[in-house]
């Protein structure tokens, strides 16, 4: 950049002494500050619970503690003292609380009684769950169609509760599963699937003990997978590349100060993480892939030409894979200039990027939602699986394909059937074990379920978990839909933002969290089971007493709603009384879990057996298949250079956030302190557009789909990102993401390649 970046009171390093005094803090304002230090000691240990907090991998089971700052704020935000009581609804309108914002109302506490709204007083009343569940499985019967029902599902949702959900759902006659996934990593899995016949990623945590090279691609680490920094630092420093594709300048991807080493942090020293950071511009990985594939495929004409021989893995590619000749006559085809200008980046970086590749006998690529949340994500995932293809890369030790997922189940949700367009072979298990006929129509998912309730024909709404209206674009056209349905019911752990918006009957349902023990009729102690990205299956089990006496578990209230919707033969009562019973019928329903209740009692579980590790390929073809995708002809970023004061927006989280929960106004890494609405822009673009940091501005979506989106009243930050990009939180700046507008392929929104422009703020 050729303008000097303003000095924010950033952290020198991610970790350290700061992530610590976060720690005690947010322990501290959750009134239960020794609960929750205990609780952690217990977090992804034998007999202790699965940290709700992210889904990186863990190391061996009860080897050690493994400090991380994001798993100390989900435990303290769950575990408060704080507690929204009827009594605060009976005082609080939800008019009111549409008001408040989404860290004040997460803030009141945890539910503790089932609710029900009450449209005469504009209020949330306690009822029994008796009658909740006999309303609910009412109006669900009383629809013209199943079809007519939306089943969301939020990756924090156990296997068990999953399981039980989409047998629910299925029983009663739907595939409708608008599911979190939708909206992250859905590129990944249809990218993937394609190209080796998985969708999920083919490492294990071990694998980073030995690659040489690791490709971190349009991730954060340091806030949405704090301990994955430690397993890069130790990469790091053992002499490995660790070589980084983001837009924005990440203090977390630059240097770490991991808070278990003591001299470290006697020293108050920090460890390098990135040996190699560049900055593609908004969408332009798979350009930057892309070119780096052509520098790969001259030295290979290079090296035949010389009598050298190739540098590709030859045999594993006439073994292993099809359509290589194709990608490489369209890489070759492509011309450095539309590299150049679609990436964002020089040549020059392009081909230090592949010195990397090539010089690594080993090589990872880990990638998140700056990947996946774009138009052509699907072919960007491709084209990192094709770079892999090329030498190797996937199917042996210390290398392979990493997708990093967020929340802490949202791989599993998928593997035990959350899923609206299912494989044959599941509904044909589910058919054969639970004597049902499940429906074989594809159903909905995230942007399906919003244009049918927009649209009228969806009419009920249940929520397993998430902060659907918020986490969803389009916030206002969402929650209006919401609003218009007959029935909506909200599974939550606190009440957020989401829940106001209520149908005519609407539901508000408290479950058990995660650390909570959770005791069957008979006091026998029961446990769920979670899948990590890893596809490392373990088994969570709380240890704190329940916030409520009236809390019900996941699985005890999804038994109950299909108990009074659809009874029947399926004996619900008995799934939710012992989870022993899910997992055995689980067992018999999905490949790979067959002694499920006895291999999830071992020290770190199980492993979901991944056939491209080892080198099976589930395609049609039997091989992995490369892609022969060309570049798009434009992108985003691209689009707005051509219209004067229009950007692409990216949003992301704060580090006091994780998806939609906010646990606290600060986003220390990037210098943002006591506030979320702002902006991130480079300087050069806030000169030339006749600003100044620190302005307020409102943002204004872009797309022309005949709706007004506007999110009012920002702070201009200025900040390390490349011309023409901005970035911001959500949910605040969804309101200004269209829901129109989908991934090709995967459906995800486009929360990564937003087009905006901006007003100034006229002062009151």
């Amino acid at each position: 950049m050729t303008e000097a970046i303003p000095q924010l009171k950033r952290s020198k390093a991610a970790g350290g002494w700061g992530a610590l005094r976060s720690c005690g803090k947010h322990l501290l304002a959750s009134g239960s500050a020794i609960a929750g230090a205990k609780a952690m000691l217990s977090a992804n240990q034998p007999d202790g619970f699965d940290c709700p907090g992210c889904a990186w991998g863990d190391p061996e089971h009860g080897s050690s503690f493994e400090f991380c700052e994001n798993g100390v704020k989900a435990v303290a935000w769950e575990a408060t003292e704080r507690r929204a009581t009827p009594g605060f609804f009976a005082t609080h309108t939800v008019s009111e609380l549409r008001g408040w914002t989404d860290y004040a109302l997460e803030n009141v506490g945890r539910l503790t009684e089932p609710m029900r709204y009450d449209a005469v007083t504009d209020t949330y009343v306690a009822v029994s769950w008796e009658r909740a569940f006999a309303e609910i499985g009412q109006e669900l019967r009383a629809l013209n169609s199943p079809d007519e029902a939306e089943f969301y599902t939020s990756g924090r949702a156990s296997n068990e509760a999953a399981f039980l959900y989409q047998l629910f759902a299925r029983a009663y006659g739907t595939n409708n599963f608008p599911d979190c996934s939708n909206m992250c990593h859905e590129a990944s899995g249809v990218g993937l699937i394609q190209s080796i016949g998985i969708g999920k990623g083919t490492v294990l945590l071990e694998d980073f003990h030995h690659a040489d090279a690791i490709f971190v691609i349009g991730q954060n680490p340091a806030t949405n997978h704090p301990r994955m920094l430690g397993d890069l630092r130790k990469a790091s420093l053992r002499g490995a590349r660790v070589a980084v594709l983001n837009p924005v300048r990440e203090r977390g991807l630059e240097r770490f100060a991991d808070p278990q080493d003591k001299i470290e942090m006697l020293r108050g020293s920090s460890s390098p993480i990135a040996s190699h950071y560049f900055q593609p511009k908004l969408g332009g990985d798979m350009a930057a892939i892309r070119g780096m594939a052509k520098v790969v495929f001259a030295r290979d004409a290079q090296a035949r030409a010389f009598g050298e021989g190739s540098i590709l893995d030859e045999d594993f590619i006439a073994q292993h894979t099809n359509g290589l000749d194709a990608w490489r006559a369209e890489v070759e085809a492509t011309s450095w200039a539309q590299i150049e200008d679609q990436s964002g980046l020089d040549r020059a970086d392009i081909e230090t990027l592949a010195e990397v590749y090539l010089g690594a006998k080993n090589v990872i690529a880990c990638w998140a939602m700056g990947v996946t949340q774009h138009r052509h994500s699907v072919a960007t995932v491709r084209e990192i699986s094709n770079l892999l293809l090329l030498r190797g890369h996937i199917g042996r030790e210390g290398a392979g394909l990493c997708p990093v997922r967020g929340h802490s189940n949202v791989q599993g949700d998928r593997t035990v059937g959350i899923n609206e367009n299912p494989p044959a072979w599941l509904l044909d298990n589910l058919d054969r074990e639970f004597a049902i006929s499940s429906p074989r129509k594809p159903g909905h998912n995230v942007l399906h379920a919003i244009h049918a309730m927009v649209e009228g024909r969806s009419k009920a709404f249940i929520g397993l978990g998430g902060n659907f209206a918020r986490a969803t674009p389009d916030t206002e056209v969402v929650t209006d839909a919401l609003r218009h349905c007959r029935l909506t019911v909200q599974i939550a752990t606190k009440p957020n933002l989401g829940h106001m918006a209520v149908g005519e009957v609407a539901y508000l349902l408290p479950c058990l969290g995660r650390t909570e023990i959770d005791r069957n009729s008979a006091g026998k102690v029961q446990i769920v089971t979670v899948e990590d990205s890893m596809s490392m299956v373990h088994g969570s089990g709380g240890i704190n007493k329940p916030a409520s006496k009236h809390l019900k578990s996941e699985v005890a209230i999804i038994a109950g709603m299909a108990s009074a919707t659809v009874g029947g033969h399926i004996d619900w009562a008995a799934m939710a009384e012992d989870h022993d019973v899910i997992r055995d019928r689980l067992s018999r329903v999905i490949p790979g879990f067959e002694d499920f209740n006895v291999r999830v009692r071992k020290p770190r579980g199980f492993w979901l057996r991944n056939a491209a590790t080892e080198r099976e390929w589930l395609t049609p073809s039997k091989k992995a298949e490369f892609s022969a995708a060309p570049l798009p002809l434009e992108i985003e970023h691209q689009a707005a250079r051509k219209r004067k004061g229009e950007f692409v927006l990216q949003t992301f989280r704060s580090h006091d956030q994780y998806n939609t929960t906010i646990y606290g106004l600060d986003d220390r890494y990037r210098g943002v302190y006591g506030e979320r609405r702002v902006v991130f822009m480079n300087p050069q673009d806030i000169a030339a557009m006749g600003s100044v940091p620190n302005a307020r501005i409102d943002v204004i979506g872009a797309h022309d789909d005949g709706r007004t989106r506007i999110a009012e009243d920002f702070r201009i930050v200025a900040y390390d990102i490349p011309r023409g990009c901005v970035a911001g939180y959500y949910p605040e700046l969804n309101a200004v993401v269209p829901f129109s507008k989908a991934g090709e392929g995967s459906d995800t929104p486009l929360s990564k390649s937003t087009l905006v422009t901006f007003r100034p703020r006229v002062a009151a």
